[in-house]
């Protein structure tokens, strides 16, 4: 069976509440997974405290975790692990935001990398908060910023996961892409 389909199967059976199957699933997605992590590290700040390691265990514990969610297949899988892990490097860039401009205080040693990493890490908190925003107004642009910007994921890849044409993807992307230099650029 390929490999794809492997996965779809497993998934589904992991929806059906069979919980067993979460160890034969990790082999078979890990290495698409880490290259999803090393894609949206290589946006982070340099000497990020979070490897691509560490962001796919986190990721992979709470996908294998949800309750709420009915795999449908393979690309579905990837677009929620595209989602979660936007969500813990955001959390982390708050947390490192916040404890750059004196959420905890510690002695720093003084080097021109801490305003950059605190410009960037207050770069992606706008970011995030720009899609959050457009989510409200065009949730499947937002999602395929997510895709595209945050999982690295090809424009045929992102139309799987959203299942719409290439065609309508490349035109969404142009769209989204406008907004956000719109909206980015009003906030200065």
């Amino acid at each position: 069976m390929p490999e794809q389909e492997n996965v779809t199967r497993l998934l589904i059976e992991l929806s059906n509440g069979n919980n067993a199957v979460v160890d034969a699933l990790l082999p078979l997605v890990y290495d698409e997974l880490k290259k999803l992590a090393a894609s949206y590290l290589r946006r982070e700040r340099a000497g990020h405290t979070l490897q691509p390691t560490a962001l796919v265990h986190e990721a992979y514990m709470k996908l294998v975790d949800q309750t709420r969610v009915s795999w449908q297949n393979r690309a579905h899988f990837f677009g929620i692990a595209a989602q979660l892990m936007r969500r813990i490097l955001v959390d982390h860039a708050r947390g490192h935001h916040a404890d750059k401009r004196g959420g905890e205080f510690q002695k720093l040693q003084l080097d021109e990398n801490i305003d950059k990493a605190v410009e960037i890490s207050g770069e992606i908190v706008r970011l995030d908060e720009a899609l959050d925003d457009l989510a409200k107004s065009d949730a499947p642009l937002a999602k395929l910023v997510e895709l595209r910007y945050f999982g690295g994921l090809t424009f045929e890849e992102a139309a799987e996961v959203l299942g719409v044409s290439v065609i309508t993807t490349k035109r969404h992307w142009k769209l989204a892409r406008a907004w956000l230099y719109g909206r980015l650029k009003a906030e200065g």
